[in-house]
């Protein structure tokens, strides 16, 4: 428990310190962007032009459904099971930008999705993977911006994508 309550004073520390940085209010415009970009819509616009372009035996595709269909599953039993309160509940005072789709943080979902999917498109079209990080990256920052994610949320969201995308390829 000890260890938990480190990590968690640490979490807090860190988000407090960035939500009230110079910088936190010229990052607010490009993070409400950047964030409505992993709400899913991008994702299903991916899925059907491989459909048109290669239909159902594109192995980008496959491996895009399989993980989708492994990774919201997981992500919602976490968020649903460890119950962790998003920074407005925990924090006194607090008041995040956006209104979350959900009550719990941990994980990011936007987060998760965006890496799996950088990660799957990276794996297929190795010339897109250093821009496909990049914008993830931004995903699971502009979260913490917004003030509906710790730091911890994001981190765990980026494993949780990783690892489901590399276990859809077959290489875990």
């Amino acid at each position: 428990m000890k260890l938990l309550y480190s990590i968690h004073k640490y979490d807090v520390f860190m988000f407090i310190w960035l939500i009230n940085t110079r910088m936190h209010t010229a990052l607010t415009k490009a993070s409400r962007y950047l964030s409505k970009t992993g709400d899913g819509q991008l994702y299903l616009l991916v899925i059907g032009a491989l459909y048109w372009h290669e239909g159902i035996e594109s192995f980008c595709l496959q491996s895009i459904l399989l993980a989708f269909l492994i990774e919201r599953p997981v992500y919602f039993l976490l968020k649903n099971g460890l119950k962790r309160n998003r920074p407005e509940a925990a924090l006194k005072n607090f008041h995040s930008i956006i209104t979350p789709s959900d009550q719990f943080s941990f994980p990011s979902g936007h987060t998760s999705a965006a890496f799996m999917m950088a990660t799957l498109l990276g794996y297929y079209f190795p010339p897109l993977m250093i821009p496909l990080y990049s914008w993830a990256t931004l995903v699971g920052f502009s979260r913490v911006v917004l003030g509906v994610h710790f730091p911890t949320d994001i981190l765990v969201g980026v494993l949780l994508g990783i690892s489901t995308a590399l276990f859809s390829l077959g290489q875990i």
